[in-house]
């Protein structure tokens, strides 16, 4: 499995990357300055984290070249609309303080808003104009991604072995766009699953590394979130591979359980 994923437009995204959420502003720099270290290329947030300043810094301070890092972020549900989210984006890169942003997304379709379609357009403006690379979305469902101008490069959602958003998925990959994966571990849920320690077992690594390297098998990008180098390291640390069995094991323990909330319901 490579390492990197071929988005629609052209442009490369590493298959696993730090994610950012609930990381504290005057952590974030550390942080992402660690994975940087480790050899992480990928790094996720959010206008909604609070922490855009550190990531750019990190980034700006890593000694690493602009176009070696894939940055990530994404606009709030009060940026939805057209000039609404041209502004946001915009404030999105100034606290970043980067030369453009790899990736941005829609964080959530907010479909009561009805305004997805014109932020989308927005963020097509960002990227003529130069600012954003590639675009765009997390949480949508197939009919919203048909309705949009253009199909986005990302599909960011909610997925881990208890909720493996199959249909989805399927609907991503028939229509060329990369699937990326949040709470790839279910928020610790699965560390001690009988199936997954036993897997774990087998191929001599942690719980964790077993369900990211399921992600990576199935051709998911991975967004794993944690502050501590140890564990980052241990889930950048994916040089391995797992049987059908072992794939088809994991797959089984779907319970269609989300963690978070429902994409069509929250605004």
């Amino acid at each position: 499995m490579s390492d990197v994923l071929r988005l629609n437009d052209g442009h490369m995204m590493p298959g696993i990357g730090i994610g950012l959420y609930k990381v504290p502003p005057e952590q974030a720099r550390d942080v992402v300055s660690t994975a940087l270290e480790i050899g992480y290329r990928s790094v996720d947030t959010a206008a909604l984290y609070e922490n855009e300043a550190g990531v750019g810094q990190a980034v700006r301070d890593s000694g690493l070249a602009r176009e070696d890092v894939f940055v990530t972020t994404k606009l709030w549900n009060d940026s939805h609309g057209y000039e609404n989210a041209l502004r946001a984006g915009k404030e999105c890169l100034a606290r970043l303080d980067l030369e453009y942003i790899d990736l941005l997304l829609i964080h959530w379709p907010c479909p009561a808003r009805g305004l997805y379609f014109e932020t989308f357009q927005a963020m097509q403006k960002l990227r003529d104009d130069g600012l954003v690379r590639s675009i765009g979305v997390s949480n949508f469902a197939p009919e919203q991604m048909d309705n949009l101008p253009e199909l986005p490069v990302v599909n960011q959602i909610e997925l881990h072995p208890l909720f493996n958003q199959h249909e989805l998925r399927a609907y991503n990959t028939v229509h060329g766009i990369a699937t990326t994966a949040w709470s790839p571990m279910a928020r610790g849920r699965l560390n001690d699953h009988p199936r997954i320690n036993d897997i774990a077992a087998e191929v001599g690594r942690t719980p964790a590394q077993v369900i990211l390297r399921w992600h990576r098998q199935l051709g998911n990008a991975a967004i794993p979130k944690s502050v501590t180098p140890s564990r980052m390291r241990e889930n950048f640390d994916l040089e391995f591979t797992l049987t059908s069995e072992q794939m088809s094991a994991i797959g089984a323990l779907n319970q269609n359980q989300r963690i978070g909330p429902d994409p069509m319901q929250f605004a």
